[in-house]
């Protein structure tokens, strides 16, 4: 069939007018896209940089807090205060009051949760809003670092991080709590920090974070964390810039990340948006002309189709009938459909191929007839094979006045004659095939009462059909080719095998046996055409299964562990048969 048909031309030409179309939109598309994403990257940057402006203010006036507090007469009185007693007394307490009250205050004055705590090492106490009570200074010391400190808190899902800043006076004593005159810790905790990332994601933004390699993830409460965890695992696979924006790729779909990381707490804040919901307005405008152009060719190949359907579709199916034709499929016929030029031609093209299919029927039934002709000739160049050694056993046993042998042989050679005659049927169950080779071998057997032989086929196998006379002639090689040569006893074994997509029927003896170059010289022998030199039984057996099973059956020859040669006859599974007729 030709490749360029009427209507793939036509179809051709519409999509050649199209695709400059199609591509200039594209091209137009991708870089309004381009530049909407720039755009969007610097707009979230923007807003990352002021959402942590917000948080780094905030953690900047706590840090002045306890220098103010410190300026407080109260306070700054109190690392004056020695204890007289295990109790305080009434000024003692007053002062404890106003100083709550102060901290307090302090504390209220901003929309984050804080604590402020102030150590008195002179008196081993430490107040809080609402508390005094005593302090561990070893643990303390511990804690005291410069700057602002972080630990995490907790596991799992209920992890968060606490954050602290300590100041003690004088300054000099940072580093020996027991020395100074008095300490002051602010201390808050990341639900603060989670507050203000769930009110950033209410804006629009897509799960912000905090992030500090060496600490954790400060997580928005809404957050998707797997997603998350799996974005920061591949951040990390590079350093992590103070100001940035990337693009991901995590299971198919593409991630604009923004990074803005904070001088003051050097956590970072990381937020992240699917690209699919930055560009899906585009990608929605660009399906809608998409389909429209989708619709105009489809229109414009109706059209076309319209055309094609009352020329080229005739022509394609009378070339196709030709093709089968050309593979000998004879039963091909066209269907003429309306009163038209086409519909004269199928019916004239149906009436040919009807008188083609008349003549190839009678050509192929002269063959079969040939066929039947050839494989009666081969069966009946079998039967005689065995006869001439039966005639001289009885000449010879006469000859010797063995009349008891001579009666047997007799009789044996009666149903042998009887079976090889049975010209009606070309095939046999395999039972009766085998009757009939242990009828031989025990005529061999009274011929050299030293030969020995076992048949072994399944009882499944012996109702299966096959051609008449093709196990005996392999038994007759096997005796007297095999065991007769060669002095002393001799054995015959015949077995059955059912193998992958096979049947086989193996016969092997414990004769003298054959070399590997005179089996591969048989192997050729059997290919060619049969001559005077070489003996029938083998020939006509390979012949007539390969016109029984094809060419898939056939003999293999191989060494047998009796000691002589093993020969195999196999042919296809499929093509096995139970009952008589049935092929």
């Amino acid at each position: 069939m030709p490749r360029n048909t009427l209507f793939r031309k036509m179809v051709l030409l519409l999509v050649m007018m199209l695709v400059p179309i199609v591509g200039l939109y594209f091209y137009s598309n991708r870089t309004s896209t381009e530049v909407l994403g720039t755009e969007l990257s610097q707009s979230s940057a923007n807003q990352l940089n002021f959402f942590q402006t917000q948080v780094n203010t905030n953690i900047e006036r706590f840090s002045l807090w306890p220098t103010l507090l410190i300026q407080d007469p109260d306070i700054f009185g109190f690392k004056d205060v020695f204890l007289n007693s295990e109790y305080f007394n009434l000024d003692m307490i007053n002062l404890v009051k106003r100083i709550q009250t102060k901290l307090n205050i302090q504390e209220s004055s901003s929309d984050w949760k804080t604590k402020l705590y102030i150590f008195s090492p002179s008196l081993g106490r430490m107040v809080s809003d609402n508390d005094v009570e005593s302090y561990d200074n070893d643990d303390l010391k511990k804690r005291m670092r410069p700057g602002w400190q972080v630990k995490k808190m907790g596991e799992g899902d209920e992890a968060y991080y606490s954050f602290s800043l300590f100041t003690a006076y004088p300054y000099s004593s940072f580093s020996h709590p027991e020395d100074a005159n008095l300490i002051i810790e602010l201390q808050f905790d990341s639900s603060n920090i989670q507050n203000m990332l769930d009110k950033f994601k209410s804006d629009g933004r897509r799960d912000p974070i905090y992030y500090r390699p060496d600490m954790g993830v400060i997580y928005n409460r809404s957050a998707d964390r797997p997603l998350t965890d799996s974005i920061l695992r591949q951040l990390r696979q590079e350093p992590l810039k103070k100001a940035e924006n990337r693009r991901l790729e995590l299971d198919g779909e593409t991630y604009l990340v923004n990074i803005a990381a904070s001088d003051t707490t050097g956590w970072y804040l990381i937020d992240y948006v699917p690209l699919k919901e930055i560009v899906a307005p585009i990608e929605q405008s660009n399906r809608l002309f998409y389909v429209s152009v989708g619709l105009t060719l489809l229109l414009s190949c109706l059209a076309a189709y319209m055309l094609y359907a009352q020329v080229q579709v005739p022509v394609k199916r009378l070339v196709l009938a030709f093709k089968k034709l050309q593979h000998e499929d004879y039963s091909v016929r066209l269907e003429a459909k309306g009163n038209n030029e086409f519909g004269f031609v199928f019916q004239r093209f149906n009436s040919m191929v009807g008188q083609i299919q008349e003549l190839f029927e009678n050509v192929y039934m002269e063959r079969i007839h040939v066929r039947e002709a050839r494989l009666k000739q081969l069966q009946s160049q079998i039967n005689p094979h065995f006869f001439y050694n039966c005639f001289s056993f009885i000449s010879s046993m006469a000859k010797l006045g063995n009349m008891k042998a001579v009666v047997a042989m007799a009789h044996n050679l009666s149903n042998y004659y009887r079976y090889t005659t049975r010209q009606e049927r070309d095939v046999v169950p395999l039972q009766e095939e085998l009757d009939f080779v242990r009828s031989y071998l025990e005529i061999q057997k009274m011929r050299k009462p030293q030969l020995e032989f076992a048949v072994d086929i399944p009882e499944v196998m012996r109702k299966w059909e096959v051609p008449l006379l093709v196990v005996q002639p392999l038994v007759e090689n096997a005796v007297l080719h095999g065991i007769e040569p060669k002095s002393g006893a001799g054995s015959v074994r015949i077995a059955g095998e059912v193998g992958p997509g096979e049947m086989r029927i193996i016969v092997e003896d414990g004769g003298r046996g054959m070399t590997e170059e005179q089996m591969e010289g048989l192997r050729r022998s059997l290919t060619l055409p049969m001559s005077q030199d070489m003996g029938c039984g083998l020939w006509n057996v390979r012949q007539r299964m390969l016109i029984h099973y094809g060419d898939t059956a056939g003999l293999r020859f191989a060494k047998s562990g009796l000691g002589g040669v093993r020969v195999e006859l196999h042919w296809p599974i499929e093509h096995t048969n139970i009952r008589t007729g049935s092929r």
